[in-house]
């Protein structure tokens, strides 16, 4: 499976569709029984009512993998083309569509899937830092992302320190920098306000403010073995790291940067869950991009094939035990 996508050939777009499916299946014998919350919680009470309602168990997961395979190829040219691993393949890619198969409630369309596009898009513009003299405008666009993925799911307004992050490792210091990127969060919640104030409805903005309730989540399942799920990534993630610092001298400078911004970017995110009270576990689903990279970078790089093929072949199965068996 992983010397397959190890080649940059258009047919594993076909593979990994393939894999989509699979790893999406079992999801329709297990579906959750309700629906994300979040994606129906300050997005509907400031702008639109999501038709949640209208998705049948089945029209929910295949939306939800069309919206990954859409991400997983964007994620896996953005890579490719920017040189990050140092060879072009389908790695991230498949990584990507197997860590967003990881639980069945990251099977359904919720608003940290969605913003996953937005977090993809901020990748590309964090590149981008390093390859123009003038970064304002760049900043600009990144403070736009963050603050349209905040009205879609409001912890995403933490992932604003990782502009000031990607700002600090890729750029020399220049204040009109950080303050565009605070000017383009405020832009949105700007128009926004200007909106209800239009509508006579400035009640409503002040609700936004009060989704902002720092606590630790209450994760609940009723089956904490699920979690054993994690042990392969876990050790696949950790074998990573080790490669990586290997070859971290070795790489190229705008790979040493964008490795030392995506490490933030999952710390951040890891964090994130913390400031929301209604926590959904499918809030993880943010990781899904870092966590790609960093184990594409692994099976690229590992030389012995019976390793890194029993360990993705552990965790697949690993996934599809779990769906079928959702005790």
């Amino acid at each position: 499976m992983i010397q397959v996508f190890r080649s940059s050939n258009p047919l594993n777009i076909l593979w990994l569709a393939v894999l989509l499916f699979l790893t999406r299946f079992g999801g329709l014998i297990h579906f959750p029984a309700h629906a994300d919350a979040s994606f129906t919680g300050l997005f509907s009470r400031l702008l639109i009512v999501p038709p949640a309602g209208n998705f049948t168990d089945t029209g929910n997961l295949f939306w939800s993998a069309i919206l990954v395979l859409l991400q997983a190829l964007w994620f896996n040219y953005i890579i490719n083309e920017n040189n990050l691993l140092g060879k072009p393949s389908f790695l991230p890619a498949l990584l990507y569509v197997t860590v967003t198969a990881l639980f069945t409630s990251f099977l359904m369309i919720s608003a940290p899937l969605v913003c996953n596009f937005l977090l993809i898009w901020m990748l590309q513009k964090i590149l981008d830092l390093y390859k123009t003299e003038e970064a304002t405008s760049t900043a600009y666009d990144l403070g736009l992302l963050v603050g349209i993925g905040t009205l879609i799911y409001f912890p995403f307004i933490v992932l604003f320190l990782a502009i000031w992050i990607a700002l600090l490792i890729f750029r020399p210091f220049n204040w009109h920098e950080w303050v565009s990127a605070i000017m383009g969060v405020l832009t949105i919640f700007f128009f926004l306000s200007v909106y209800y104030y239009c509508t006579d409805h400035t009640a409503a903005f002040h609700t936004f403010f009060l989704a902002f309730d720092a606590d630790f989540p209450v994760i609940k399942t009723a089956w904490p073995y699920r979690f054993l799920v994690l042990v392969p990534l876990v050790l696949i993630f950790i074998l990573s790291l080790f490669r990586l610092q290997s070859n971290f001298l070795k790489s190229m400078v705008v790979v040493r940067k964008t490795f030392q911004t995506l490490l933030f970017i999952l710390l951040i995110v890891a964090l994130a869950c913390c400031i929301k009270t209604d926590f959904s576990f499918s809030h993880f689903l943010l990781l899904a991009m870092p966590v790609a990279v960093f184990t594409a970078y692994y099976f690229l790089y590992a030389h012995k094939k019976w390793i890194y093929e029993s360990l993705y072949l552990l965790l697949l199965i690993g996934i599809l035990y779990f769906q079928f068996n959702n005790f």
